[in-house]
């Protein structure tokens, strides 16, 4: 999990892509769309660019069981805009991927 919250701090999507499953749930201020891969890179590294992550808050993290891992977050911007953020991870094989993400206004 520090690796995909690291990316996400960074902007470096292409990072975060490395643990995305075949498909993507994202959920961007509550309108869910299910991506493939390649998809879902584009469209995080645009909402990314366009809203440039200054520091990232973990209010939550864990593992409710051993093959899931989840972070509830705050995403700050240089703007002041902050975005809620969860991030679903499930253990497919022996490889954690993610499995859903959420960056919702506060």
């Amino acid at each position: 999990m520090e690796d995909v919250v690291n990316a996400i701090k960074t902007n470096r999507i292409e990072d975060l892509s490395r643990y995305f499953d075949n498909i993507v749930p994202i959920t961007i201020n509550n309108n869910q769309t299910i991506y493939s891969r390649n998809q879902a890179e584009v469209v995080l590294k645009d909402f990314f660019d366009r809203n440039v992550p200054k520091d990232l808050l973990i209010m939550d993290n864990g593992s409710p069981n051993a093959s899931t891992k989840f972070i509830i977050g705050t995403l700050l911007t240089p703007s002041g805009v902050k975005y809620n953020i969860y991030i679903l991870m499930k253990q497919k094989n022996m490889d954690f991927y993610l499995q859903e993400i959420r960056l919702n206004k506060e």
